[in-house]
């Protein structure tokens, strides 16, 4: 029998769904209006969401981490602030996101070292074995291969080193999976196009949540790319999860 889209996804690591190949090009037309929509979307839950995120980090001095698909900085300027004698990389595709970023960073009065950058999360130009900490909110399921992106992570790891992905998920309860279906699919494209003025970005938002791997599936993939030690860590019902894993 045929493999499912979804099937091949979870052997390969490409994800279903939209292309992903132009998602930084769709990150610059709404940059302007993606802090806010991010707060109003989900009710300024994404704060508490970081937070519970950096709170996984190794607990050691001078840490060094990476921040993929940084976007405007949200996940990297909190750690910096966190962490104040952390070193923070904030690698982004998307200039525009990047621009904002750095705004953010030249206005936080402390904080840790950090630096923003252009890259891609699927080539990143940093030297193996390098990092204690590799961290990926919401941008994960924007790659267009998870598995070379989380091989990626895994290489610039150094050894106990940590990857703390945050992503989008679908809740298991069937009530509520439901009524969040219906919001993802309706309320969020409404808002999403009416505050940014973009028509795709956020009905891109809810198909590629919902053809994303999640849970066990992702967890499988993320042990096929040589992570140890994998959790899934639902939150707010299973809205979003974090997944962990470490490089033994």
């Amino acid at each position: 029998m045929a493999r499912t889209t979804v099937e091949i996804a979870q052997v390969s690591g490409i994800p279903a769904g939209p292309a992903r190949d132009d998602a930084h090009r769709m990150f610059d037309r709404i940059s302007r209006r993606y802090d806010l929509l991010n707060h109003l979307l989900s009710f300024c839950l994404d704060f508490y969401w970081r937070r519970k995120l950096i709170g996984r980090l190794p607990r050691k001095p001078g840490l060094k981490v990476l921040d993929l698909a940084t976007g405007t900085g949200d996940v990297a300027l909190a750690i910096s602030r966190k962490r104040a004698e952390s070193h923070v990389v904030g690698v982004d595709k998307s200039e525009k996101m990047l621009h904002l970023a750095r705004r953010k960073r030249d206005a936080q009065v402390a904080g840790g070292a950090l630096t923003l950058a252009h890259g891609d999360g699927l080539a990143i130009p940093l030297k193996s074995e390098t990092l204690d900490a590799v961290t990926i909110a919401f941008g994960i399921r924007n790659m267009p291969d998870t598995g070379v992106c989380l091989r990626e992570m895994h290489r610039l790891l150094q050894r106990d080193g940590k990857a703390l992905i945050l992503e989008f998920s679908l809740p298991r309860n069937p009530i509520f999976r439901k009524l969040h279906l219906f919001y993802l699919r309706w309320v969020v494209p409404f808002l999403g196009r009416l505050i940014s003025g973009d028509r795709y970005a956020y009905r891109y938002l809810n198909q590629t949540v919902e053809t994303y791997l999640q849970g066990e599936d992702f967890c499988r993939l993320m042990r096929e790319s040589g992570f140890t030690s994998v959790e899934a860590m639902p939150l707010s019902l299973g809205i979003v999860t974090i997944y962990e894993g470490t490089k033994a």
